[in-house]
């Protein structure tokens, strides 16, 4: 029997690949230009709005209004996501608004509020950096950049870019650090899921 047939025997479709996310994420404290990085070009910032079917694996809704440049328009997105750290199967596509209303609803907890100023980086990268929940107890930053492989993500370092100090807090593969994991803390009240930046 071969590949192809025994997938469809097993009732999975493995022909068909999954794009995968590679980022590395940090904490930080504000904005780049407020925390004294100079030279980085705002390409683009967005209001975003994002809750959590499941956490394991992830489903989750998001809504993203771009705020510069202006006209940038909205969109719903509903995305899935594999387990990990640095590298995550990804499948992500445009919803209806009323889809994702309904969503929301069935969700029945208050959506994540977030805000995200994506900049240019000389080698041609993008740094996102994302103020979350702004004036909650539990706000917090932090900002990633995605990588074309795990390679590329572990060679890159980033006092080659001037960044050395704002990005001095990774925690990329430290578990209780991703989104899903602040969602199950703040709105579910699980603490089986830890999320390390309580204090």
């Amino acid at each position: 029997m071969g590949i192809e047939a025994k997938g469809q025997a097993d009732g999975k479709n493995t022909s068909v690949p999954v794009p995968v996310e590679t980022e590395r994420k940090w904490m930080v404290t504000g904005w780049p230009e407020d925390a004294g990085v100079s030279g980085l070009a705002l390409i683009k910032e967005e209001l975003m709005r994002q809750g959590y079917v499941s956490v394991s694996p992830t489903v989750r809704i998001r809504s993203e209004e771009t705020l510069v440049p202006a006209g940038g328009g909205s969109v719903c997105m509903l995305c899935f996501k594999s387990s990990g750290f640095m590298s995550r199967k990804e499948v992500e596509f445009a919803i209806p608004e009323d889809r994702f209303a309904q969503i929301e609803q069935i969700i029945g907890a208050p959506l994540i509020g977030k805000v995200r100023r994506t900049y240019a980086l000389p080698d041609g990268r993008h740094l996102e950096v994302n103020h979350v929940d702004e004036g909650l107890p539990t706000e917090f930053w932090y900002a990633e950049i995605e990588f074309a492989s795990e390679e590329d993500a572990v060679q890159y370092a980033p006092q080659a870019e001037k960044l050395k100090s704002y990005l001095s807090d990774e925690v990329t593969n430290e578990p209780g650090q991703s989104m899903g994991a602040y969602w199950a803390y703040t709105r579910l009240g699980n603490t089986d899921i830890p999320w390390k930046r309580t204090e």
